[in-house]
This record gives C-alpha cells, structure tokens and sequence, in this order.
C-alpha cells in the first residue's frame, strides 16, 4: 500500500525561497505541516535541534532533512523527490 510521508516546511514570512518550495509542494499536491519560525516559540530551537541548516526554509520528509528550497528542486530535477514522497507500507 503506497502512502504520503510526513513533510515538514520551516519558514519565515516573506521568504521568497520559502514561497518557491511551497509552490513546488503544491504543485505535486502533496500536504505539508508549515512551521513559522517567528510564530512558533519552539519551532527554531525544533529546526536547529534536527539540522545544521540555519537557512529558510528548511525541509523534512518523514523527519530527514532534505536541505533548502535549491536542495527540493534538485531532488525533484532527478527524480529523487517522487521517490521519496512515495513510500510502500
């Protein structure tokens, strides 16, 4: 049975890369939990504890951190992105 895995999105309002890889989730319609950092007081320290990205956004599927908005459409140019947001159970 195939399912959607967990992806994760933290974010920092008018953030143009952040706004660049939420268009590219939403253009394969898969469903996101958006974490705003300036909104969710654990939020930052939840992003630092589980990455050494400091950058916006950052990016999870199923709690592994796939990088930055350029890293998601680097995944998605080589096919990588479908294979992760496409698991069997």
């Amino acid at each position: 049975m195939l399912r959607m895995p967990r992806v994760e999105i933290y974010i920092i309002p008018g953030c143009g890369y952040c706004a660049r890889a939420k268009g590219l989730l939403d253009s394969k319609d898969i469903a996101y939990t958006e974490h705003d950092v300036t909104r969710e007081p654990d939020a930052l320290d939840r992003m630092h504890a589980a990455t050494a990205g400091r950058t916006f956004p950052q990016i999870f599927i199923d709690g592994e951190s796939v990088g930055g908005s350029d890293d998601l459409h680097d995944l998605d140019r080589s096919g990588d992105l479908d294979r992760k947001l496409t698991k069997d159970d």
